[in-house]
């Protein structure tokens, strides 16, 4: 389980360049998503390039991903989670929806961590069972939703 325990500004800071180049990189391509969501037959004869953006996307996910592991560990549900509750709220506009995941990310992840170091006592809680609390609920009940509509 990932952890947030023990990691200064000194590694926010190591992570900073990555996050700024892949979350623009990401936001350039918003509009793309946004074409993607159509489909693929209608992105293509709209002149999006579709294997293109996905690979390219792909790439900077995952260097962000491998970068955010890299200091925090495995946090599950953050990622899964967070999306979904921001689709909710916002609709599926790719433009708004990245900005305000990774705030909305950010603040839910927190909120774990200061419930992982209180909850306990003078034990900390992995933050990563404190999200799959928070998260598995949540997961269930989106997955339940969409197994009623169909």
């Amino acid at each position: 389980m990932g952890s947030l325990s023990g990691r200064l500004w000194q590694h926010v800071f190591i992570m900073l360049p990555y996050f700024l180049v892949c979350f623009f990189i990401m936001q350039a391509n918003a509009g793309h998503l946004n074409i993607i969501a159509m489909g693929d037959t209608t992105a293509m004869q709209l002149g999006v390039d579709v294997q293109r953006v996905r690979r390219r996307l792909l790439l900077v996910s995952s260097l962000l991903t491998a970068v955010a592991v890299s200091i925090s560990g495995v946090i599950g549900f953050v990622g899964l989670v967070v999306p979904h509750i921001n689709r909710l709220i916002l609709g599926p506009n790719h433009r708004t929806l990245l900005p305000a995941s990774a705030l909305l990310g950010g603040a839910i992840l927190i909120l774990a961590d200061t419930l992982a170091r209180t909850v306990a006592g003078a034990t900390e809680i992995p933050v990563g069972v404190v999200t799959a609390l928070l998260g598995a609920p949540f997961f269930c009940y989106i997955f339940k939703k969409k197994f009623k509509a169909g």
